[in-house]
């Protein structure tokens, strides 16, 4: 019954928010991701960052909408293969919905399909690659396979876009001295 709950709670949330467009395409990004590239706090970029990412999250099209709710919401409880189900329709639905992949890439991240991921992944930053949680996904799933300079190499790309991300520049710096010397 809780589970039932939350994907309300979630469907309530979306379905409201499906009046306008949004998506990847959203021309508001270009002002926000301007101002998350210069934000002089955590918080501040936490702010914007949270912008983003409710219109990445929505694509306005009640069916995609709703699945992408229902994928969250099972992503949340910890039903990975319901969710996956879920990110598959909303693929299904609309292939070109940037955030549809990379849901289903944390997904995949979280069961330890690493190949499957950084696929998502690849795909999701084809549609919006500005997508600095697909980029530090990458580079988490590149630490975890032990492909430094790799990860390292994807963090700094995310830290352009997004410079307050916490822990990556220190992750970075990290690697950076970890691999002095060694040949790449």
């Amino acid at each position: 019954m809780k589970w039932f709950s939350v994907l309300l709670v979630f469907i309530g949330v979306y379905g409201a928010a499906t009046l306008t467009r949004a998506d990847q395409t959203d021309p508001k990004l270009e002002e926000l991701f301007g101002r998350l590239k210069t934000s002089a706090s955590y918080q501040e970029a936490t702010a914007i960052e949270q912008a983003i990412w409710q219109i990445w999250t929505v694509r306005g099209v009640r069916d995609v909408d709703q699945a992408m709710a229902y994928g969250i919401a099972a992503m949340n409880m910890g039903a990975l293969r319901t969710s996956v189900a879920s990110f598959n329709r909303v693929i299904k639905l609309a292939p070109d919905f940037a955030e549809g992949w990379n849901k289903r890439a944390t997904v995949y991240y979280m069961m330890g399909r690493f190949e499957e991921s950084v696929s998502d992944i690849q795909q999701t930053l084809l549609l919006e690659p500005r997508h600095f949680g697909a980029l530090s996904g990458m580079g988490l799933i590149y630490d975890n396979m032990g492909r430094l300079p790799a990860a390292a190499k994807v963090w700094e790309r995310a830290l352009k876009i997004h410079p307050q991300m916490p822990g990556i520049r220190e992750r970075v710096e990290e690697i950076k001295r970890e691999e002095k010397g060694k040949p790449i």
